[in-house]
């Protein structure tokens, strides 16, 4: 379904119901032959977005060529034959009577039992960076445009020109990472296929004009991929210029149109000055910016750079955190044609297992509720980052369900449940309480009892060890599938039991595996510390940290802080926390009678 978009997602892996709108073309796809007698007649221009602006299409257009269908739409932005009928010229010429102006989306729902995710990227506009002149400067361009301009189905019919005059640059300057590698202004990461780009039209720019000065301005080359490090030196070997530094200033000169570039040659320690006729500011790749409305219909996570993040880079690299949705490509993460194509096999691959499944196996790590203890207070519901629980009707006294194909086992529900109607197959509380009891039943005041999340903090603590870092060994990990399995009992359970520090411990706010699970970490944790302190205790012998499964420097910098900490609680403080936390007695029946009389 091409002109059409995802509205509405609803189910779980294998049972998804897609609501997806499609667009009103006004043509009838599949009566048109795409004879263009009505692109002839239509009076509307407007610039044409697949050739960057440099030339203009009309209102009723092909997209892109090889575009599927192979038919004409009517971008009613532009269309003067609608609302009220003003020209109409079109419907007027198509002998095939393919032109409906009284044509209307259509909304239709389709069962599907995977979901691949590839919703590709967007491209870094450098306005921003003025001291390169874009928009300001007519011979700077972007790594974009001049693909167009040099493509043989561009405007120029690929006689490459410079936009000013019209006429081919002799001298042509690139520069890499605009928008890429900068945390002040642009992204902070590599987009992974810009220098091999530039490379390229290096190559091809010296295999259609030999006679070209070309010079590339960069940081450092990344040429890492099958046969990338050849083609830089066969586009050194052709002449091409590679000057390390990235220009701090670009002028113009107003009689010639030319650029003055002004750049420190970092190899040579010198300012030097580059006279071009024309300038490429090699772009970065950004994630899309409509990502977000499919990120919220799958209820996905994000990485700090903006796209998406799988289950997990290694063991489940093409999987998101929602079973049964798949992701590929730029989606993901910059990557060139070669691990795009990679990635959306292995995308394809994984789903057809779901496909060609009568029945899915899930691990037993999934929740239980129990309808006898559940208040129906729908806490649970609210929670669930997967939306895995059905909702609750306190008036039916019906009770929520979890749907287990869709659950993660993250837990955050068995932690939320204020009746303990909610259990968790592994990681039951009572396995739990029992890791406590081990850790604090002797010389409790020398130990440190860390929760740490599976994936991240728990990960992070094994790569410090490999790593052989050093750190101390009072603490004592507790290992949970992810923070937000961590209750409030938990904690203070281990408190009781003569903790003088404990330590919750899980993912990065935008590297949760289990989608935002770990905000709820942070709430509980801050109402504990409140708790905390108004019992006369010190909130800081409850710390929260934040750590990657990369991070096993953090981890190590952190036990050694908790260390210090530890040391500083006095046996003092420690009985008197055992004392205000204790749990009160509960009263007998002649005793609630007597003290309500």
């Amino acid at each position: 379904m091409t002109y059409s978009e995802v509205e509405n997602v609803t189910g779980y892996i294998g049972n998804f119901k897609v609501t997806i709108r499609k667009k009103a073309r006004y043509v009838d796809e599949k009566e048109c032959n795409a004879c263009g007698d009505c692109v002839k007649v239509c009076p509307s221009c407007t610039p044409d977005e697949y050739q960057m602006g440099f030339s203009t299409r009309k209102g009723i257009y092909i997209p892109f060529p090889q575009a599927v269908p192979s038919s004409y739409l009517i971008d009613m932005k532009t269309c003067l034959g609608n609302n009220p009928i003003a020209c109409a010229k079109c419907q007027e010429v198509c002998e095939k009577k393919c032109i409906d102006f009284d044509a209307k989306d259509e909304v239709v729902t389709v069962d599907v039992g995977a979901i691949i995710v590839a919703v590709g990227n967007d491209v870094y506009d450098p306005t921003e960076l003025d001291e390169y002149g874009y928009r300001s400067y007519e011979n700077v361009i972007t790594s974009m445009e001049f693909e167009r301009l040099i493509c043989a189905g561009g405007p120029t019919e690929g006689h490459f020109i410079r936009p000013s005059d019209r006429t081919r640059p002799k001298s042509i300057g690139f520069i890499q990472c605009v928008g890429s590698r900068s945390k002040k202004r642009g992204n902070p990461y590599c987009s992974n296929i810009c220098c091999m780009n530039t490379i390229k039209d290096t190559v091809l720019l010296k295999d259609h004009y030999p006679d070209t000065d070309v010079k590339v301005f960069y940081m450092d080359i990344r040429a890492f991929g099958k046969g990338f490090e050849d083609l830089y030196m066969k586009s050194k070997d052709e002449g091409v210029h590679y000057v390390r530094g990235l220009p701090g200033e670009v002028e113009e000169n107003p009689e010639t149109g030319n650029l003055i570039v002004t750049v420190e040659n970092t190899t040579t320690g010198k300012i030097e000055k580059h006279e071009l006729e024309l300038l490429v500011l090699s772009v970065g790749l950004l994630p899309r910016k409509d990502s977000d409305v499919v990120r919220q219909l799958l209820t996905l996570s994000r990485t700090s750079d903006g796209f998406l993040m799988e289950s997990h880079p290694k063991l489940k690299p093409v999987d998101a955190p929602t079973r049964g949705v798949f992701l590929a490509g730029c989606a993901e993460a910059p990557k060139d044609v070669k691990d795009s194509v990679t990635q959306a096999s292995a995308a394809a691959a994984r789903a057809n297992v779901i496909l060609a499944s009568d029945k899915l196996t899930v691990e037993a790590i999934t929740a239980h509720i129990d309808p006898d203890l559940c208040k129906y207070c729908g806490l649970c519901v609210k929670v669930c980052p997967y939306k895995a629980i059905t909702p609750t009707d306190r008036k039916k006294k019906i009770a929520p369900q979890v749907i287990e194909a869709a659950c993660a086992g993250c837990g955050t529900c068995g932690a939320e449940c204020p009746f303990d109607s909610i259990s968790m197959r592994h990681f039951t509380d009572a396995q739990i309480y029992a890791q406590i009891d081990a850790i604090l039943d002797t010389n409790s005041q020398d130990k440190v009892v860390v929760f740490a999340c599976n994936w991240c903090s728990y990960a992070g603590g094994d790569f410090a060890g490999i790593s052989r870092l050093q750190y101390p060994v009072s603490n004592r990990l507790i290992r949970t599938m992810c923070s937000g399995r961590v209750k409030d009992e938990f904690v203070l359970y281990a408190f009781r039991k003569g903790a003088p520090v404990v330590l919750v411990s899980g993912c990065h706010f935008a590297d949760c595996h289990y989608i935002d699970a770990n905000r709820q970490t942070q709430l509980r944790v801050e109402k504990l510390w409140d708790k905390l302190e108004k019992n006369g205790i010190r909130p800081e012998r409850l710390q929260l940290e934040w750590i990657s499964a990369a991070e096993g420097q953090k981890f190590a910098v952190v036990m050694k802080a908790v260390e210090e900490l530890r040391q500083k609680v006095t046996a003092e403080e420690i009985e008197h926390t055992k004392e205000v936390l204790a749990p009160k007695p509960k009263k007998k029946p002649v005793e609630e009678a007597a003290s309500s009389a």
